[in-house]
């Protein structure tokens, strides 16, 4: 069967769904997803050349979709993460917190990643995810997931920091039963758990964030502000939200030992928080000279691949430094 595109005119041939078809006039290939991401490097290429790609089923009068090879791709792609988050194929890596002073684990931050079948970066995932309106489950799925990472691999007193999207609970005393169901189910102790914002988009309803974080403590979890600094999470903010702990962000860590600027933020920020009765953490630590400063500095926690990078299986050694 063949029809013509409406806007080319190139001819069109529908096939089996899941099929993708490509047409230079009379030259025809046809091409499935795996050998989409086999020769993701050279679509542009193909594109300047003119072919034209489309996603088609039996029966049909009129392409369901005609465009450029790379948008025909990128279809794909999304179909693929439907699927992983349909099936819920995660698991959490947990990346170790330690104390500063002693230089033991204090907890770990869990972080959502696709398992090996699924072997999904996890920038493109939770950015497909926010195209197609499922950030949403998403995030209810990495919370679930972090608090059964939890439950099999991390001691009793330890803390779980566990991410969430605040935009993502829209009433907060409907949309987090499902997690407290979750905490209740694995009879894990809320007071191990601090549930941190993530700074991934910009945050303009302070009441509401408000709300969200007075529901989490008042069921006896702690909450955090992730990337004081950057974004949303200033100083300032700290006296309205008052979260138990706030990070500092990356950017004023890296070779902060060697940049006044960087130390005169993380004072300020670390004096405030101290005056707050909120702990303070160093995130993005890499350099045993970031660790020592920060130390002497007087945070108390501090996050990094110095001390370890995330893993699903982490090995739980109480002294990391």
């Amino acid at each position: 069967m063949a029809e013509s595109c409406i806007e080319c005119r190139i001819p069109i041939r529908f096939y089996e769904p899941g099929r993708l078809f490509i047409s230079n006039e009379d030259n025809w290939s046809f091409i499935d997803f795996q050998t989409i991401k086999e020769a993701e490097g050279k679509l542009e290429l193909v594109q300047d050349n003119g072919l034209i790609g489309g996603i088609g089923k039996p029966g049909d009068q009129k392409p369901a979709r005609t465009a450029p090879l790379r948008d025909v791709a990128e279809w794909f792609s999304h179909q693929e993460v439907i699927r992983v988050i349909e099936k819920g194929q995660f698991v959490s890596f947990l990346q170790p917190i330690v104390e500063t002073a002693s230089g033991g684990v204090y907890g770990y931050e869990s972080l959502l990643r696709t398992n090996e079948e699924a072997a999904i970066p996890p920038g493109r995932l939770f950015s497909t995810a926010q195209k197609l309106g499922m950030h949403s489950y998403l995030d209810k799925q990495a919370r679930e997931s972090a608090i059964m990472a939890r439950k099999k691999h991390i001691q009793d007193g330890q803390k779980s920091f566990i991410n969430f999207l605040p935009s993502t609970i829209y009433n907060p005393e409907f949309c987090l039963k499902h997690t407290f169901n979750i905490i209740e189910k694995y009879n894990v102790n809320p007071d191990d758990l601090v549930f941190e914002v993530v700074e991934t988009e910009k945050i303009e309803d302070v009441d509401h964030l408000k709300k969200v974080l007075n529901v989490y403590k008042r069921e006896g979890i702690k909450v955090a502000l992730d990337d004081v600094g950057a974004g949303f999470s200033t100083i300032e903010m700290l006296e309205q939200l008052k979260p138990d702990y706030i990070k500092i962000d990356r950017s004023y860590v890296s070779f902060c030992d060697q940049d006044k600027t960087k130390q005169s933020f993380i004072q300020t920020a670390l004096h405030t928080a101290s005056n707050l009765g909120i702990k303070t953490l160093a995130e993005g630590i890499e350099r045993k000279e970031e660790y020592e400063y920060c130390r002497e500095a007087g945070i108390p926690l501090a996050q990094g691949y110095y001390f370890g990078k995330p893993s699903a299986k982490p090995v739980n050694n109480s002294q990391l430094v």
